[in-house]
């Protein structure tokens, strides 16, 4: 009885190794982007808010929705003046 292991075999399971961590790594890159998205755009919905609050003393407003959120949590506060200027053009 041979009791050792061949060479066959380990590299099958070398290779069920590296090929379960690439698709683990494919799968977690794209959920980390989405959560990294979802994480801006509340980031964005909330300084939208607070621009709302201190703007509203001076007449300025910008709709609270997915794309400002979004573009806000992006850009920061370029973000806000690109959507005062886009809505002033408009």
């Amino acid at each position: 009885m041979n009791m050792g292991l061949e060479i066959n075999i380990i590299l099958a399971y070398a290779l069920g190794l590296i090929l379960l961590y690439v698709v683990g790594w494919l799968l977690l890159v794209p959920l980390k982007l989405l959560m990294r998205l979802i994480w801006n755009g509340i980031i964005g919905g909330v300084a939208l808010i607070i621009f709302n609050f201190i703007g509203g003393f001076l007449g300025m407003h910008i709709v609270v929705n997915p794309y400002t959120a979004l573009v806000v949590g992006f850009l920061g506060i370029p973000g806000i003046i690109l959507i005062l200027a886009l809505g002033t053009l408009l």
